[in-house]
């Protein structure tokens, strides 16, 4: 029982990391994907991520990661530190960004997961206009 209980309580710090843990993982993900060109200041959990994901602040190089993150699959939590990563060396969305996250092999994936996750976080049951007549 307490090897059992031990097991559970690793998994649930795998997938719940502490923000320490984050910042580790997000300076592996750099040098494994990016060559340790993106580094950050701080990396750390928030809960005022509304319906982001992540973000970022590149005048301080410091990474948030919406709370809403905790307990998704760890490929997941991957992209989405590789994504405020790639952000602290390129600001925008445009084919230069796309290309830095090329590197990680479950990018395409891990988008794919989350709008599903967006998806169903969303109120899908409400009625559309369409739908009230």
């Amino acid at each position: 029982m307490a090897k059992m209980l031990a097991r559970l309580e690793d998994k649930e710090r795998r997938r719940k990391p502490s923000d320490d843990e984050l910042l580790s993982r997000a300076e592996f993900l750099s040098d494994k994907y990016l060559g340790g060109r993106a580094v950050p200041s701080s990396v750390r959990w928030a809960s005022n991520q509304g319906r982001r994901w992540g973000s970022c602040t590149l005048l301080d190089g410091s990474i948030r990661i919406s709370t809403r993150v905790q307990g998704m699959p760890g490929w997941v939590l991957d992209y989405v530190l590789l994504h405020e990563l790639a952000h602290l060396l390129h600001a925008g969305h445009g084919p230069t960004f796309w290309k830095i996250l090329e590197a990680y092999p479950k990018t395409e994936r891990a988008r794919g997961f989350l709008e599903g996750a967006s998806y169903a976080q969303d109120d899908v049951g409400a009625p559309t206009s369409d739908e009230e007549d």
